[in-house]
């Protein structure tokens, strides 16, 4: 649990209730923003989704030990503190807790001054710290070619694409439907040296296989009926620049040994062709599938794997992102609001608490949609629970129980998702990660079987 309160935020772990409302009630007193965890596999869910400045953690817990907490922020944070409290206390645990990484050691009972002391002077050196570094969490807008959030997961991906733009090396972005792969690749391109290069982007899934190999690397004249004059492909207008080939895993075997040519030998064949023509592209390619697993079953080429992926950038979902989720929210609101033009409506606490918790199978594309809806169909100044879509606001599993069919299940889904997108069936394909044609069946088959 949370409290609202602005400050540091402070995660406390420990298996007794009471003490953790104890302690969270002191330093909530103090004006700590303070999350709490019986153990350790919840305090590392927060901490997967949430900046926290200092944890305090009990030493003895089930399953995992407070040690383990400690061991994993070290390795895995650069700017949270920490504090061991334990009621079994001794020098040996006290050496080992230091030695692990543990700033301050707090033998149970202790008084409220020390412990106000002792989380007075973790933040001062966390403070210290970040200050000596020069680097503090930052959000990052649309001066990142519209990439926004502070939470530690898309963080990380602003990281790898500033260490990725001062290289020409190939890159594997990977990531739901939704998350932005796109804005990704745009970024690794123009904050390079080439910004003034082309930067050609390419659905591979939405170009029906007869047409992708003449789009890609163009066709001569007379090369097929209708090729009435010679026409360069996107391969040919990115050179120089960047080709970001999206949903690369719908290619065919075949396609992909025509791609695994140009790696290689930097190269395209025009359909019709008889002599090759030299390219310098770099390739950014996207998938939301799971190439490994479409290499073992030979969907897709191994070869073709290893070159398109010399590194790669996962993104996160939009679910394992905490606060971003109400950072985009407002973002979105404002936006759309200033195309309207309006005033942007705020959201009650009760409509970001149901924002943050929903599970967005569609990621910032679901989310950017339900609050442009929001924006242009409510009439107050804000945006509460109730305006929310429906499928946000219940569980058909918690109303209905577990005893429906998967196809009626699917079927309120995809119906639900159609509303919230106030029936545009594109943006609903896209939400749900299928084509309009696949939409279209499943929607056909839907109300055939409630007729």
């Amino acid at each position: 649990m949370t409290d609202g309160i602005s400050g540091e935020k402070i995660l406390v772990v420990d298996d007794s209730p009471d003490t953790l409302e104890v302690i969270r009630r002191n330093l909530v007193s103090q004006g700590y923003k303070v999350f709490t965890a019986p153990g350790v596999e919840e305090a590392l869910g927060i901490l997967s989704s949430t900046s926290v400045d200092l944890v305090i953690t009990d030493l003895k817990m089930p399953r995992a030990s407070g040690l383990d907490l400690v061991r994993h922020v070290r390795e895995n944070l650069k700017n949270t503190e920490i504090i061991m409290i334990t009621g079994f206390a001794s020098i040996e645990g006290a050496v080992m807790a230091v030695k692990m990484g543990a700033e301050e050691y707090l033998a149970k009972p202790f008084t409220d001054d020390e412990l106000f002391t002792a989380v007075k002077k973790s933040l001062e050196k966390l403070k210290m710290r970040r200050t000596a570094n020069g680097k503090l969490p930052t959000q990052v807008s649309d001066d990142s070619f519209g990439l926004i959030g502070v939470s530690r997961s898309i963080r990380n991906v602003f990281d790898s694409i500033r260490k990725v733009t001062s290289t020409s090396a190939n890159v594997l972005i990977i990531g739901q439907s939704g998350t932005g792969k796109e804005l990704v690749a745009r970024a690794i391109h123009y904050s390079g040296k080439k910004t003034s290069t082309p930067f050609v982007p390419v659905n591979c899934g939405g170009i029906p296989e007869g047409l992708l190999e003449s789009e890609l690397f163009g066709y001569v004249k007379g090369a097929f009926t209708g090729a009435t004059e010679t026409r360069a492909g996107f391969f040919q207008t990115a050179d120089g620049g960047t080709i970001f080939l999206d949903e690369v895993s719908e290619t065919s075997l075949s396609m992909q040994v025509k791609l695994l040519r140009v790696l290689q030998d930097k190269e395209v064949f025009m359909v019709g062709a008889t002599k090759p023509h030299k390219v310098n592209v770099r390739i950014l390619a996207a998938t939301n599938k799971d190439l490994i697993g479409l290499v073992k079953k030979g969907l897709f080429r191994e070869d073709l794997y290893f070159r398109l992926n010399v590194i790669t950038i996962s993104i996160p979902p939009l679910r394992e992102r905490g606060d971003d989720i109400l950072i985009l929210a407002n973002h979105f609101a404002e936006r759309f609001a200033a195309e309207m033009p309006r005033a942007a409506p705020r959201f009650s606490d009760r409509a970001l608490e149901v924002l943050k918790n929903y599970y967005w199978p569609g990621n910032v594309r679901e989310l950017e949609n339900v609050i442009q809806r929001l924006v242009v169909m409510t009439d107050g100044d804000i945006i509460d629970a109730p305006d929310l879509p429906s499928l946000m606001r219940f569980s058909p599993l918690r109303q209905t129980g577990f005893d429906r069919p998967l196809a009626e299940v699917e079927a309120e889904y995809i119906k639900n998702v159609l509303t919230s997108v106030g029936g545009n069936k594109t943006k609903a394909a896209e939400i749900l990660g299928i084509d309009r044609k696949t939409l279209r069946e499943k929607l056909k088959s839907a109300d055939s079987e409630t007729s």
